[in-house]
């Protein structure tokens, strides 16, 4: 990632295949499912106050974030060169803010006349700082304070048997064909993941995914990310990138003490905690946690849920406010 990014900053003219990070999250998707035993089903549905409080920290902290960047920025956006209406500098401040994917909060911000770049740039900001910065703040948490690893919470079978996983591959790609006709968010992922959830909390145990497969399946993510930085990126509202940047970093040190506050009261490891409350996308925090066997179970369905209830809450929360901040 940080390979490609740095190469379409330079001008060099990257690309992602769509086809390959699609074939990329139907691998991690399938992964990750794996790691849903029964036991560890049980676990998580024991932990639904939670992952409820992830939910709405997570709203909270979009908002506030939202507010922030108005009251920042507000004045300067309606007063510029292409002077924007308040409600479009709403949204663009609301969308910017809340805690989802790239794709599907920019598409919403743009039903709401919002400035679909900057929301863009936001994210995909936002995302770069999470992605560069946690990995490596596990890894020194691994290396400073010890981990011991829960076997408990690795994947059900750890072994890969050629018919079990063509059998596996068969079952997930129709689960990722039937959310993509569905229209769903990220449907190669979540359709993937869904089935082999299924899988294995009914006890069935096909087949592990080989190691090459899921290196390759990290490697064409990280490209798919990194493209996102092209050249422009830099010249994007110089004074607002500096905000979002400074704003990402406070949420992710606020989620952080949140991840840590909430391991005391479950019992489970900080790391694992952390992982699940940041504000990073699925696929990048559960890979950080299968590479470091972080809980892996854990921190997916804490960022699923909360995907999922972003995606169902955030426009109407937006009407919402926008209604209760109109004039009588």
């Amino acid at each position: 990632m940080l390979a490609t990014a740095a190469g379409s900053l330079a001008g060099w003219p990257t690309r992602s295949l769509d086809v390959l990070r699609n074939g990329g999250q139907w691998i991690i998707g399938t992964a990750l499912g794996l790691y849903f035993t029964p036991q560890v089903g049980a676990l998580v549905l024991s932990l639904w106050w939670a992952i409820a409080l992830g939910i709405v920290w997570a709203l909270a902290l979009g908002y506030g974030f939202g507010v922030w960047l108005q009251h920042r920025h507000g004045a300067q956006l309606m007063q510029g060169s292409a002077p924007h209406s308040p409600q479009a500098v709403r949204a663009t401040s609301y969308f910017s803010g809340a805690i989802g994917g790239a794709s599907e909060m920019t598409l919403l911000a743009e039903r709401a006349g919002a400035r679909t770049d900057l929301v863009a740039a936001a994210h995909s900001l936002r995302l770069l700082l999470v992605v560069i910065l946690l990995p490596f703040g596990m890894q020194w948490f691994q290396l400073h304070w010890g981990l011991q690893v829960n076997a408990a919470l690795l994947p059900g079978p750890r072994v890969a048997h050629w018919p079990g996983l063509l059998g596996l591959a068969v079952a997930t790609g129709a689960g990722a064909w039937v959310m993509h006709r569905l229209k769903r968010a990220n449907p190669w992922f979540m359709g993937a993941l869904l089935v082999s959830m299924g899988v294995t909390l009914s006890g069935q145990q096909w087949s592990a995914i080989p190691t090459e497969l899921s290196n390759g399946a990290q490697l064409v993510i990280g490209i798919s990310l990194g493209v996102r930085f092209q050249k422009e990126f830099m010249h994007t509202a110089p004074q607002w990138m500096v905000s979002v940047l400074l704003g990402s970093l406070a949420m992710m040190g606020a989620s952080a003490g949140l991840g840590w506050a909430m391991a005391a009261l479950t019992g489970l490891h900080p790391a694992t905690m952390i992982l699940g409350t940041a504000p990073g996308g699925i696929a990048e925090m559960a890979i950080t946690a299968k590479v470091l066997e972080l809980g892996v179970p854990v921190v997916t369905a804490f960022q699923v849920c909360r995907l999922v209830a972003v995606l169902m809450l955030v426009s109407p929360l937006y009407t919402w406010w926008v209604a209760a901040r109109a004039p009588d």
